[in-house]
């Protein structure tokens, strides 16, 4: 279980050595593990192994983009066969092939506004391909400024035309590197954070790519290749043995947390700042500055909403729709999975993954309600033992786990099963935030009182992106993200 320290520890020392543990047997008395690994088509390795380009930072080396490109090229040119290429999965996101040329324009758009130069060929790429679309849910009209892409099949450019920009991009910032290395160009904070923001960025459009996917695993996308499909029934008879907690909740608070980073990008260009690079963490612009903040006391539930508590909630409401991480194949209800659909009983204790509105209804009937940014960071902080104490995050699977917090033996620590989850807080401005002119509109488009600020992980979520301070966001009827939520309860 991941809330075992010794099993955290395992797989911190399996992840580093490029390993990936498929399924694992504990001794009677815990004394041993054995565990049957894989050396699997990429891995994540813990965050404490990875170098930076500084000390004391989160500058990305050249290593981590190979490894992250390694994970981008599965996805996108061996999980979607050709004929997928011009499909939507979610029709409120582009076609598959958008996101293939999607990636490289960011990141030659970015390159170009931090060190100069012109696009790179084919230059019109930078028309079509500069921002993807999050239209409002329940007005799909209404959309933030985006790039106006072809209206038929035949004028997007050819899959190979566009692998030929991605390969000259990539050599680009390789090249950057190797300035970097040599001395020809000096490290600047612009520079520190524009490969801190593209490096990011494709990482949040792996997730984002393969929550579509999962739509269509099993009638279309294929499974991961190069990774070993899960013994489901082995699987199975393991998380039935996960303990439930000795208490159903845990009360928190009253306390004053600290939420967010010191980062300012404005101060990037500064001359007295501009060289200062060594020792800071950059970050996206919601996640600035530092702000102190007094929670209350307020009882919460060891673990998210699963599949089976909200399957029975779901039988007694009918004005509650069908998650969309779920199906109904012949009368059977099925969870999806990117390796097909997997019966009710198999996903029954995995978190639940659907909107906010939807687990919202679920809390009420509870008597409880969702929580606040402030409360779930406070849990998250105490209670969630993150990639390196062994959390479903960083690709360890391809699929959510059950929660394992709450054991009386492991002080109440554990994963929540690889989940992202809901908050109450309304994504907004706060005092202090100065918008990023490297990514317009990052967060500054979407203070629309339409998004919830989500915080945690996915399994699909890259180690780097699991910090505290990271914030996501997600319109709060959007039923497709791999967001669950927890219940709390006012005290």
């Amino acid at each position: 279980m991941a809330t075992d320290p010794i099993q955290g520890s395992h797989l911190t020392t399996i992840a580093a050595a490029s390993l990936r543990s498929i399924i694992s047997f504990a001794a009677g008395d815990r004394s041993f593990v054995l565990h049957v690994l894989e050396r699997p088509a990429f891995i994540f390795p813990p965050r404490a192994i990875v170098k930076s380009l500084c000390s004391s930072s989160n500058i990305p080396l050249l290593e981590e983009w190979r490894n992250l490109w390694s994970a981008w090229d599965l996805v996108t040119l061996r999980m979607i066969p050709q004929e997928m290429l011009h499909q939507k999965p979610i029709n409120l996101r582009h076609k598959c092939l958008f996101y293939i040329g999607h990636i490289p324009t960011f990141l030659d758009m970015l390159l170009t506004k931090a060190i100069g130069g012109g696009a790179s060929e084919p230059q019109y790429f930078w028309n079509i391909f500069e921002r993807g679309i999050d239209p409002h849910v329940d007005d799909p009209d209404h959309c933030h400024r985006h790039s106006e892409v072809p209206e038929t099949d035949e004028d997007w450019p050819r899959l190979e035309t566009i692998i030929g920009f991605r390969n000259r991009v990539r050599a680009r910032l390789v090249q950057l590197y190797e300035e970097l290395q040599t001395g020809e160009r000096r490290l600047t904070r612009n520079i520190a954070r524009t490969l801190v923001m593209t490096l990011e960025h494709e990482s949040f459009h792996i997730e984002t790519l393969l929550y579509m996917l999962i739509q269509r695993a099993g009638t279309g996308t294929l499974p991961p290749p190069g990774f070993y499909i899960p013994p489901w029934e082995l699987l199975v008879k393991q998380w039935s043995a996960i303990p439930r907690p000795s208490t159903p909740s845990v009360i928190l608070g009253p306390e004053t947390i600290v939420l967010g980073h010191d980062d300012c990008e404005g101060e990037d260009k500064r001359e007295d700042k501009m060289f200062d690079v060594d020792g800071h963490t950059y970050g996206w612009d919601n996640e600035s500055p530092i702000r102190h903040v007094a929670v209350g006391r307020f009882r919460v539930e060891w673990r998210p909403i699963s599949n089976g508590e909200f399957e029975e909630f779901w039988r007694k409401n009918d004005n509650v729709p069908i998650p969309k991480s779920w199906c109904l194949e012949n009368g059977d209800l099925k969870v999806r999975t990117l390796y097909g659909l997997v019966p009710m009983d198999t996903a029954r204790d995995w978190p639940v993954l659907t909107s906010y509105d939807d687990l919202t209804s679920y809390a009420r009937s509870k008597g409880g309600r969702l929580p606040t940014e402030p409360e779930l960071r406070l849990f998250l902080d105490k209670y969630d033992v993150g990639f390196e104490g062994g959390a479903n995050t960083g690709f360890r699977n391809w699929h959510p786990t059950p929660a394992t917090m709450g054991l009386d033996q492991y002080q109440g620590r554990g994963s929540n099963g690889g989940v992202w989850e809901w908050t109450s807080t309304v994504f907004d401005t706060h005092e202090g935030l100065s918008p990023t002119n490297l990514f317009t509109g990052y967060s500054t488009d979407f203070f629309d009182t339409k998004h919830q600020v989500v915080l945690g992980a996915s399994y699909a979520t890259i180690p780097r992106l699991c910090r505290r301070t990271l914030r996501n966001f997600y319109q709060h009827n959007y039923p497709y993200p791999w967001v669950s939520a927890r219940v709390v309860y006012n005290v």
